[in-house]
């Protein structure tokens, strides 16, 4: 289950910002006890460098970015630690 979301997660990211850098990265395994673990698949981490992320504020990059996962979130991805790289 984990790498069909974290696959998923890869290939909205693609299709949205056609990143020159992407990196999507199953963390689960460092929130076990957490209510949130439910067995791991849950929480992700993504590094990402896009041309059009680029001039905006962090938050506004970040909502774009959440926007992709609307539907997924709480229940398929508890969360999704983001890094945007220039």
């Amino acid at each position: 289950m984990s790498l069909q979301r974290a696959a998923l997660i890869r290939e909205r990211l693609q299709q949205a910002f056609a990143p020159t850098h992407l990196e999507v990265i199953d963390e689960s395994d460092k929130h076990v006890g957490h209510a949130g673990h439910q067995g791991g698949g849950r929480h992700f981490a993504i590094v990402i460098s896009a041309e059009c992320l680029v001039d905006l504020k962090r938050v506004d990059a970040h909502r774009r970015i959440y926007a992709l996962f609307e539907d997924m979130m709480p229940d398929k991805i508890h969360a999704l630690r983001i890094v945007i790289k220039q």
